[in-house]
């Protein structure tokens, strides 16, 4: 179960017909901060636009075509207002710098960095596929037999990410990509387990970040965080909506408003709900990260439900010695 902050009195659990924003959706920037650009348009020699998939607020997003690797890639465009700004090339540089490192059949692979120039911007391999967040608004919450792999998978993907000192710091439905395997994407706020530690400020989506995201001075940000976003992620994916109470209209300088995981216990979770992947998913949502798993103890939990699944090989059958 989710623990409330010790500060605070725990309000009661909101009922599943309550229907919250999902708090996903960066407002479309002024055009003089977008490229525009049409598919044909050179994004630097040898690498052209087709097609705008959209983007945040330093960064936008094209399906690009890549003469060197003669192959479909994502340029991740630094946004034309931005191309001189030392902290978002600081940025674009940290990202490049932690994908360099990744290798792992869950995670989005970077190929390439253009640092500086007319167009700063990161090469990425392009994944075909939906976005979770885009599936549940369009199909409403999965089914037990998507859920399960995809938890299995992302758990898979965060114990390895813990095993070499990264974190993601903004694991959520739009960030992951639904295929065989699905894939986790967007490493724009990733960084080091010491960098992370040392952040003083709020970091994250609003309705996937851990209490220590929130306010750090609660505790040291760590992959304990990821564990938070991945319980938030897999309770969207059940349930269609985010965990907790998101006011559309909050005073973004009110802590208790603009994050109601710092003072509420979640939802509850539909009826029906496999009792080990419920608590599987609450533990996740602890308010002290002490107590939340580990990803590889996630995995572990929710192997035995993925078995009676399917045949494949999965964990049990991958390491016999856990068992």
């Amino acid at each position: 179960m989710a623990m409330s902050g010790s500060n605070a009195e725990a309000e009661p659990r909101l009922p599943l017909s309550e229907v919250v924003p999902d708090g996903t959706v960066d407002p479309a920037p002024p055009p003089s901060e977008a490229w525009g650009l049409a598919e044909g348009d050179e994004i630097v020699p040898g690498r052209i636009a087709l097609e705008s998939l959209g983007g945040g607020y330093d960064f936008e997003a094209y399906l690009a075509w890549d003469d060197e690797r003669y192959a479909l890639v994502v340029a991740k465009i630094v946004r034309p207002h931005l191309v001189e700004d030392d902290h978002t090339l600081r940025n674009l540089a940290r990202e490049a710098a932690v994908l360099d490192r990744l290798a792992h059949p869950v995670i989005v692979r970077g190929f390439d960095v253009v640092p500086d120039g007319p167009r700063p911007h990161l090469v990425l391999e392009h994944l075909e596929g939906p976005t979770l967040a885009s599936t549940i608004r369009r199909f409403g919450p999965l089914e037990l037999d998507q859920v399960l792999p995809l938890g299995f998978q992302l758990s898979s993907a965060l114990a390895y990410l813990r095993a070499v000192e990264i974190v993601h710091l903004d694991v959520k439905p739009r960030n992951v990509i639904l295929g065989v395997p699905p894939r986790l994407i967007d490493f724009s706020v990733a960084r080091g387990i010491e960098p992370a530690q040392r952040i003083t400020s709020a970091i994250g989506t609003d309705a996937y970040m851990a209490p220590e995201q929130c306010d750090p001075s609660l505790g040291r940000i760590g992959p304990a965080a990821d564990v938070w976003g991945l319980g938030a992620t897999l309770f969207h994916a059940v349930a269609g909506h985010v965990p907790f109470p998101q006011a559309e209209d909050h005073d973004e300088d009110d802590p208790r408003q603009r994050w109601p995981q710092l003072h509420a216990d979640p939802y509850e979770l539909p009826t029906g709900t496999p009792p080990d992947l419920e608590e599987t998913i609450l533990d996740c949502l602890e308010f002290d990260p002490e107590r939340r798993p580990t990803p590889a103890e996630i995995a572990v939990r929710l192997e035995p439900l993925l078995g009676n699944l399917t045949k494949g090989r999965v964990l049990g059958r991958a390491r016999p010695s856990l068992h």
